[in-house]
């Protein structure tokens, strides 16, 4: 038997027969599997605890020679059990997988296994804000798809200036000089920390994050939706 080890993240679980499941995890190493796990859905079953979700598991499986390999047995590593606590929180995650798991369709990157831990991380705390969580993701998923904004220089190729105001532009994916633009140089630092590798739970000790958020967020979102289209 082919067995291998690996770090997974449970996406989906599809019941299947009397007491199987077939589920979908991501997974640092080994991209994207589908494996059987069978009767997981028995009281007993040694499987079910580390097929969680919200939880990041040690993982021994079976490739098959199909699509669908077999699981043989997991531990349970990390799980965020304050997620699922709060009902804001929950529907968080659940679109956070949902989203990796439709971004990472063709190629799934150790990237993404990081990036959904760190999203789990964040959520687990409570005193960071689901606003501040899910601007985050955005952001390192458009960065990790290549479509990163130019926080540096303006339309014209101009350095951006703390001492000036910008609107932004959307098809060239930075800031337009304005004289009444909505956005200034405190708005740009914060953009710039968003889609640097600077964790939530930093972002949420900045000062006047409420009204940062706040204007980042229609931005941040209009991205994702130009660029992003399938999420």
């Amino acid at each position: 038997m082919n067995q291998r080890n690996t770090t997974a993240i449970i996406l989906r679980r599809t019941d299947y027969g009397e007491a199987d499941r077939i589920i979908s995890v991501l997974t640092p190493d080994q991209g994207k599997l589908r494996l059987m796990a069978r009767g997981v859905r028995r009281v007993k079953s040694k499987l079910a605890g580390g097929i969680e979700l919200f939880s990041v598991s040690h993982i021994t499986y079976i490739q098959g020679r199909g699509e669908i390999g077999t699981l043989i047995s997991t531990r349970l590593d990390s799980h965020y059990g304050t997620i699922i606590k709060d009902l804001e929180r929950v529907q968080l995650g659940y679109e956070l997988i949902k989203r990796l798991d439709k971004v990472t369709e063709d190629q799934a990157d150790a990237e993404y296994f990081s990036l959904l831990q760190q999203g789990f991380e964040a959520l687990d705390e409570a005193s960071v804000s689901v606003d501040l969580i899910r601007q985050w993701f955005l952001a390192q998923l458009l960065q990790l798809d290549g479509h990163e904004p130019n926080l540096q220089s303006d339309t014209g190729g101009k350095r951006l200036e703390a001492t000036q105001t910008y609107n932004f532009d959307i098809e060239a994916m930075t800031f337009a000089p304005h004289p009444s633009g909505r956005f200034a140089a405190a708005d740009i630092k914060f953009l710039r920390l968003l889609f640097s590798k600077t964790q939530p739970t930093v972002l949420s000790k900045i000062a006047g994050l409420t009204e940062l958020s706040a204007r980042a967020n229609p931005l941040v979102t209009a991205m994702s939706q130009q660029y992003i289209q399938n999420m």
